[in-house]
């Protein structure tokens, strides 16, 4: 298939550095963290949003689907191109901080900007986002985070990414620019509110790049809470420990909070050189030499060796203006906690996660090379045993299938604001890498193992197990974030909702070019 035509035209509006076709290229973009798929004709990397609303234009105007990709470090599909007839845009180019505002307490930022790069820029200034970033965050793109659903650090009190956007830009699928938020006014006004009128911007959330190509996002900041604490408990049961998450989240406890199944924990990468790497960012933090010295001291007598075999634990951080504030809620955690079957224990998970925000992306894969592909569903609180009954109910029968081609999994649990129980079974299986598993993760720590044979035969089982996984939530009528390609969005919609985003689609995408398949919203034929 020759695609001479959209070449040269991506060329005459980007210039020849900006648009590859080598297979390098088109293979890195061809699959993500777990989702194999087609090449594109040409990946293009454009620094502004001009470029990016040309590149479309360019696209569209002769047929091409379009496909937003930031970090690539997703595991649903949501930039897979399922045609040779796409184009791939990188959004690694738009990379600027473009303004930030002491006062207002605003950031604005191009899309392909990552978490780490707006923790680096606020942090001297007393700053931060509410929502502070993923795990990822150190290669997590804005644009790919707000399509995606993106949550963890700060997510228990202030939500995920999706809460703290204030205003959006879009480039559509006939090259246009859409702003939202105050910038949808013809009167240039500051990114200071989001609903003047109806929700422009929220349209544009969660959204998987369906609707456009995000370019620039604008954020409202917080001021840096002066004291953090935090708090570590162990139990027996993942009921009780849901039970205790659950009643902290309520309560307003803790900016995150999350459980780790027993061989969870196990997967965190703690060796000397980071434990000391870790030591030192926590001594930079504590505020202070007195705190300084008791943050060292609790690290050390935590160590890694804290928790009791066979336990799942629970971990949060606290933060707020004063010391006797953090350590009143750490005081309420506590009690909650072993009111519900905990016990206290050394909290070096949560100190260390904090202390190295966005350290690496060594986490892509497991300690010891192997791959993972996670799933997720969103529950109301009351309904937290019932989802994990019910997906210990599924995969009991799968065990003697799982044990023959060595696939296993582990669950991480958390809280999404007050009202939100989120589920995220892990499945892990050794197997040959991905292009961005070699890409991300450090070459030092690639080299600490040997990379795995294929495994044809355990990729497919924890293909069908999350197939087995997505079907279960959408039984129970659970919402998930990171929908993708994976989760059955569109057929869970009733016929009024999907009428109205396919009238939505419609009028922004008419040819369903900008990324077609993501949440179910095919190309039409």
């Amino acid at each position: 298939m020759s695609h001479a035509d959209v070449l040269t035209a991506l060329v005459a509006a980007l210039g020849a550095e900006a648009v590859r076709t080598d297979a390098d290229a088109l293979d890195f973009v061809a699959s993500d963290v777990h989702v194999n798929a087609r090449r594109p004709a040409a990946v293009v990397r454009p620094v502004d949003a001009q470029g990016v609303a040309a590149a479309v234009a360019a696209a569209t105007s002769r047929g091409y689907a379009v496909l937003p990709r930031g970090g690539g470090l997703s595991y649903t599909g949501g930039y897979a191109p399922q045609s040779e007839r796409s184009i791939t845009i990188d959004m690694g180019g738009m990379n600027r901080i473009l303004s930030i505002s002491e006062q207002d307490l605003t950031i604005t930022v191009q899309a392909g900007v990552t978490w780490k790069q707006i923790q680096d820029a606020l942090k001297p200034l007393g700053l931060r986002l509410p929502f502070i970033g993923t795990f990822s965050g150190a290669g997590a793109s804005v644009g790919g985070g707000l399509g995606q659903g993106a949550l963890f650090f700060g997510s228990a009190r202030y939500g995920s990414a999706a809460e703290v956007v204030l205003g959006i830009e879009i480039a559509l699928a006939d090259g246009s620019l859409l702003r939202t938020g105050q910038g949808s006014l013809a009167v240039e006004s500051k990114p200071i509110l989001r609903t003047f009128g109806p929700d422009l911007t929220g349209l544009f959330t969660h959204d998987c790049g369906m609707f456009g190509i995000k370019t620039e996002a604008s954020f409202r900041l917080i001021r840096t809470p002066s004291e953090t604490g935090f708090a570590s408990f162990a139990f027996r049961t993942i009921e009780e420990a849901a039970d205790a998450l659950s009643e902290i989240a309520r309560a307003d406890l803790a900016e995150e909070v999350y459980i780790l199944d027993p061989s969870a924990a196990g997967t965190i990468d703690a060796d000397a050189a980071t434990m000391a790497k870790t030591a030192v960012s926590v001594a930079r933090g504590a505020g202070g030499a007195i705190k300084a010295v008791k943050a060292l001291a609790s690290l050390a007598k935590g160590g890694m060796d804290f928790i009791p075999e066979g336990h799942f634990s629970l971990h949060l951080t606290a933060a707020g203006r004063t010391p006797g504030a953090v350590e009143a809620d750490l005081a309420e955690a506590h009690r909650i906690a072993t009111e519900a079957g905990g016990f206290a224990v050394a909290p070096t998970i949560p100190r260390v996660a904090r202390a190295e925000l966005f350290a690496n992306l060594n986490g892509i894969l497991g300690p010891d090379g192997g791959r993972w592909a996670a799933l997720n569903a969103k529950v109301a609180h009351s309904d937290a045993r019932r989802l994990i009954a019910a997906f210990d109910e599924m995969i009991a029968p799968w065990q003697a299938e799982m044990d023959k081609h060595g696939v296993h999994y582990t669950r991480l649990v958390s809280a999404l604001a007050n009202h939100c129980f989120s589920f995220e079974p892990v499945f892990r299986w050794r197997d040959t890498l991905n292009p961005i598993h070699r890409q991300a993760a450090e070459p030092g720590f690639l080299a600490s193992f040997p990379e795995a044979a294929a495994n044809p035969e355990a990729r497919a089982l924890v293909d069908t197990l999350r197939r087995e996984t997505v079907e279960l939530f959408r039984r129970l009528g659970a919402a998930s974030n990171q929908i993708g390609r994976t989760y059955p969005y569109r057929e869970a919609l009733t016929p009024e909702a999907d009428a109205l985003l396919s009238s939505i689609k419609q009028a922004l995408d008419p040819q369903g070019l900008i990324n077609p398949g993501v949440l179910g919203f095919a190309r039409p034929s």
